[in-house]
């Protein structure tokens, strides 16, 4: 089962791993295991040659030699798996550097977002809002062009704008006739009075001379 699942597992795991360093690693534990096995496989086999007696020179020497490589394999797959231990922690200190710079990217977009709808809901709202100058009882447009034909190529906001100003220049000068017909109407209303008193003192004048020339009416009567 392990001789058919292992170069399955093996292809798998080369598929995925890129880096060189990673790579080195896995061609070193292999080489590790294989010769491991080795050494496994000849001492196996040198106890089942000679049974309970004593290794012979020559299958010491093998196994020695065997031993040595895996020794030697042994101790550069140390130093492989140190290093990669070292490139994995300056891999991590700078994925986690690149993940706080994407997450505060991603808080600013966020805020981005947030601005932009805020900022279409003010549009929005703007456009909505019924202005003052809308409901004033301006001139026609057509009748205010046929007064002031320079203003024909405005477009909308410099021709209202104009129009709006129009409609001021005509009420000032409305409220200034206002004033003035008002201050008229004041000296009228004083001139009035002034002749009502006049005539009422009069009236007076007229009722005192009557009554002092009574007395020379009666005279006449008499000698009458």
């Amino acid at each position: 089962m392990n001789t058919v699942f292992t170069p399955f597992l093996k292809m798998t795991v080369d598929a995925q791993v890129v880096d060189p360093s990673l790579s080195s690693v896995l061609e070193t534990s292999r080489a590790t295991q294989e010769q491991a096995l080795a050494l496994v496989e000849v001492v196996a086999e040198a106890l089942e040659a000679v049974g309970p007696g004593p290794l012979t020179a020559q299958t010491q020497a093998d196994i020695s030699r065997q031993h040595k490589i895996l020794n030697t394999n042994l101790a550069r797959l140390r130093g492989l798996h140190r290093a990669a231990c070292f490139t994995a922690r300056d891999t991590k200190a700078l994925t986690a550097e690149a993940r706080q710079e994407v997450d505060r990217l991603h808080l600013q977009l966020q805020n981005l977002h947030y601005e932009q709808r805020h900022l279409r809901d003010e549009i929005a709202a703007c456009e909505d809002f019924k202005h003052k100058y809308l409901e004033l009882p301006l001139v026609p447009v057509e009748e205010f062009l046929a007064q002031h034909p320079q203003h024909a190529n405005d477009d909308e906001n410099t021709l209202m704008i104009a129009r709006i100003e129009h409609e001021r220049a005509e009420r000032e000068a409305l409220e200034q006739q206002r004033q003035e017909l008002l201050k008229r109407k004041q000296k009228l209303i004083a001139d009035n009075k002034k002749r009502r008193d006049d005539l009422a003192n009069l009236d007076k004048d007229l009722e005192k001379f009557i009554d002092a020339a009574k007395p020379i009416q009666k005279m006449f009567e008499k000698v009458v």
